[in-house]
């Protein structure tokens, strides 16, 4: 039997097979380069800082939303009193001009870190604070840098005594009367036994004192904390751009975005595959990574390794006596992944916000431009890592994109 077919019939079968195709073909909005489908669209949106949540609570820290709290923590975080070369603040590594960072490989307070400064932006939604993590909130995470010599370079107790002598009025008013102590001690007193003598004075202060000390101390963190959390990353060219393509106003998009930051966007959302790490309106998944580019064997810096043993045997953590929360409100802290060896290595993702202000590039700054980074993304066999083998001109076109991102910090008193 011999079957003929009408041509307006094979027409038809020809639409529909076109048809069948990708769906979202049907559904894409905008023109040329800002051309985007539906699915595109709503990847987009979840990058939009519109989609930003509210702040989550801080429940090991009672004055994380408390105003006075902010307005003094803000005073805390300029003052260069708390250095032991009246130089150095938490101001001098997080500089308003930078986004919070400086335009060092490493950070330099007192001496030079081993690491870079890590952006504040956004840093409220974070549940691990550091390149390792070794900190569990904001108010813990403002304690250390105190204590290290190449930082600020002080003890828990010269602290004190620089509240004591200079803020006390503030103080009380928020966290109550200061305590008497029977016996400070010495200001180098800090309970290092790496350091044996700040290690001595430490334990010569009287078991109570110490535990006043310690008191005060995470106090003088949770006014830090609650300042830090008022730094939030402002709206970008990117955010505008989504805004206007989510309210439908196509024509605006070419106005917004040249060509190529429109195709350089489109490569961060797939060919590139950057949003396997960095998603979200704060565009990082806050995860630990290894890119094989930390020094090897000993002495090498083993990253969120440590950082995980850190933050278990840290005083001031979720759980520990100075905290605020309730057991059942420090999940983060008690399902933490222990396994440590396969975080060797392993560094934080960190906010793409305001990224090309704030150069040099990874942990300890071991990439001055950002086309250095996307080279060495391009050539990384790691699946995970590994951006496509993107050309020169898809790399020049991510890298415009990626300067879209730069938007205002707001913060108290800034």
């Amino acid at each position: 039997m011999r079957f003929a077919f009408h041509p307006r019939l094979l027409l038809l079968a020809a639409l529909l097979l076109f048809l069948a195709g990708p769906a979202d073909r049907l559904l894409a909005h905008g023109e040329g380069a800002h051309q985007w489908t539906d699915s595109e669209e709503a990847i987009l949106k979840g990058l939009w800082i519109g989609s930003l949540p509210d702040k989550p609570a801080s429940p090991s820290n009672r004055f994380a939303d408390d105003p006075a709290a902010a307005a003094l923590g803000r005073q805390f975080f300029f003052d260069k009193r708390f250095s032991g070369n009246s130089e150095v603040s938490c101001g001098t590594c997080h500089r308003p001009e930078y986004a919070f960072t400086d335009n060092l490989p490493r950070a330099h307070g007192m001496g030079f870190t081993e690491r870079r400064t890590m952006p504040l932006a956004g840093a409220a939604w974070f549940n691990w604070l550091f390149w390792d993590g070794r900190k569990d909130s904001l108010w813990s995470q403002a304690l250390g840098p105190i204590e290290s010599s190449v930082e600020h370079g002080i003890s828990r107790v010269f602290a004190v005594k620089v509240i004591m002598e200079n803020y006390r009025e503030d103080y009380e008013a928020i966290f109550g009367p200061l305590p008497t102590f029977v016996k400070l001690g010495r200001v180098l007193a800090r309970p290092d036994m790496t350091d044996p003598e700040a290690y001595k004075a430490w334990i010569n202060i009287p078991h109570e004192d110490r535990d006043k000390v310690n008191m005060v101390y995470a106090n003088f963190g949770k006014a830090v904390g609650a300042y830090v959390r008022t730094i939030v990353p402002g709206p970008a060219r990117f955010d505008d751009y989504v805004q206007a393509l989510l309210e439908g106003r196509a024509q605006d998009l070419p106005r917004i975005f040249s060509d190529d930051e429109a195709e350089g966007l489109r490569l961060f959302i797939g060919k590139a595959k950057c949003t396997n790490c960095h998603v979200g309106p704060l565009l990082t998944n806050s995860g630990f990574h290894n890119l094989g580019i930390a020094k090897k064997g000993e002495g090498g810096d083993r990253g969120r390794a440590d950082g995980i043993i850190a933050v278990l045997a840290d005083p001031f953590n979720c759980l520990g006596k100075y905290s605020d929360a309730q057991p059942r409100q420090c999940g983060e802290l008690r399902f933490i992944d222990t396994g440590t060896e396969k975080y060797v290595g392993a560094f934080k993702t960190p906010t793409l916000r305001n990224v090309t202000e704030r150069p040099p590039f990874m942990h300890a700054g071991q990439f001055k431009t950002i086309r250095e980074v996307l080279e060495f993304y391009s050539r990384s066999r790691n699946p995970e890592l590994g951006h496509g083998g993107l050309t020169g001109e898809e790399m020049e076109a991510l890298e415009a994109f990626l300067g879209t991102l730069n938007g205002p910090i707001r913060a108290l008193g800034e």
